[in-house]
């Protein structure tokens, strides 16, 4: 196992990351499905901490996969096996989302975090025994993602015991939280890992997808629960076409943005725009169970008010837009979306909910559809984004010359040169 190239070219997502992401799917879907019941009890607010709490564990296990996988995917036997083993991980954590969400038992989200870790810690030392030049990296990621597990197993078997106050869990749950995020920025000291700018690029552009795709399905949801109430009518074909252009105004602002280039110049700044996803990502899950309450309360009445409702669907429409803008703001010299455009906006989607008690939800999510459209137009317009202006390359430092390439006999995809 040694690393890979990073301005190896054609490099794209393997069948096996992709794969791997299907798996994410089913975890996606429960977190969101769970969230969309606190949202319809008008619980919003206090299930927003066990959504965030779950959906942390599935997007930084999604994180740790990733990022490895962009230095160090050799393709071969034991890399497919550990991956494998990764992948029951995530699909045990799915199963586990409704007893955490609704009863705060975390034991089978950590026993499924705790098979995806193991595999992980595997790969790393794997790769340090293989991979001399980055031996160092390589063995402190494996301590710190040990050290970091460690910490889970006991929050949580504090927490069955007793031990551990429920006042004390969620600043626990923080804490670890930042210590599970300190942990590459401390490996990485060492030596930068090969990570590939525009293959790392493409995997996050394939994680938004999903969570776009699981919006639309909870959408989907939604009309179906409403059709089973009222059937077809008009409210009902008003909010679920103004979620599809509400969705589909956020995917053209996103994939505006040319991240690949801005990392393959800005490498430094790939924690502010690889953790400010976490926010981007939590946004459209968060968006999608919105979705789903709006579209499904034209057919019959549920507990949360129109007011709640709509404001389900506005923040974290605003947050997606607004970090949006913040992880592309340093990498672009011109950011999609402009300062004006996503500060205007966002405050406009956040302001509409207001007239939600007098004018109902599907007017309201319409207007927000319609700011999205014009925030996406105005930025189409500008100029910004495909054809905008991009950062000159910074020279990298010496100890993150390309890497060789892969021994002979690894089970590439054909499509993929390795070779320069």
């Amino acid at each position: 196992m040694t690393a890979r190239a990073i301005d190896e070219p054609h490099r794209s997502a393997s069948p096996l990351e992709l794969l791997f992401d299907l798996t994410f799917v089913v975890a996606v879907a429960a977190v969101t499905a769970r969230y969309a019941h606190h949202v319809a009890d008008g619980h919003a607010l206090t299930g927003l901490v066990p959504f965030l709490q779950v959906f942390f564990a599935v997007w930084w296990a999604w994180m740790n996969f990733t990022w490895f996988a962009s230095s160090y995917d050799t393709d071969d036997v034991p890399y497919r096996l550990l991956t494998m083993v990764q992948m029951a991980g995530v699909l045990v954590i799915a199963a586990g989302v409704p007893a955490a969400d609704g009863r705060s038992d975390y034991r089978a989200v950590a026993i499924g975090y705790l098979l995806m870790r193991t595999a992980l810690v595997a790969q790393w030392l794997r790769a340090g025994a293989e991979d001399p030049a980055g031996r160092r990296t390589a063995l402190r990621y494996a301590l710190g993602i040990a050290v970091a597990q460690a910490g889970w197993i006991l929050w949580i078997v504090a927490a069955e015991a007793g031990a551990l106050p429920s006042s004390a869990q969620v600043p626990c749950f923080a804490l670890l939280a930042v210590l599970e995020l300190a942990v590459p920025r401390w490996a990485e000291r060492a030596a930068p890992t090969a990570w590939h700018p525009h293959h790392i690029a493409e995997r996050y552009g394939l994680f938004t997808l999903i969570l776009f795709g699981e919006s639309v399905l909870a959408a989907s949801n939604g009309v179906g629960s409403a059709l089973d109430e009222a059937g077809p009518g008009r409210p009902l074909i008003a909010v679920a076409g103004s979620g599809l252009v509400l969705l589909f105004s956020l995917w053209w602002l996103y994939f505006l943005a040319p991240a690949g280039d801005g990392l393959d110049g800005r490498r430094h700044l790939s924690y502010l725009w690889g953790y400010g996803h976490y926010g981007i990502f939590a946004g459209l899950a968060a968006l999608g169970a919105g979705l789903e309450v709006a579209v499904e309360q034209t057919g019959h009445g549920l507990r949360a008010s129109p007011l709640a409702i709509c404001y389900a669907v506005a923040v974290p429409t605003a947050a997606f837009v607004l970090l949006l803008w913040i992880v592309h703001r340093p990498l672009l010299a011109e950011p999609v979306p402009r300062p004006a455009v996503a500060l205007c906006g966002s405050a406009a989607v956040l302001l509409l909910p207001l007239a939600a008690p007098r004018a109902g939800t599907v007017p309201v999510v319409a207007g927000i559809a319609a700011v999205c459209v014009l925030m996406a137009g105005v930025t189409v317009a500008l100029g910004t984004g495909e054809k905008g202006s991009r950062p000159r390359p910074e020279p990298l430092p010496e100890n993150v010359a390309p890497a060789p390439r892969p021994a002979r006999g690894s089970s590439r995809d054909a499509g993929q040169v390795s070779q320069k």
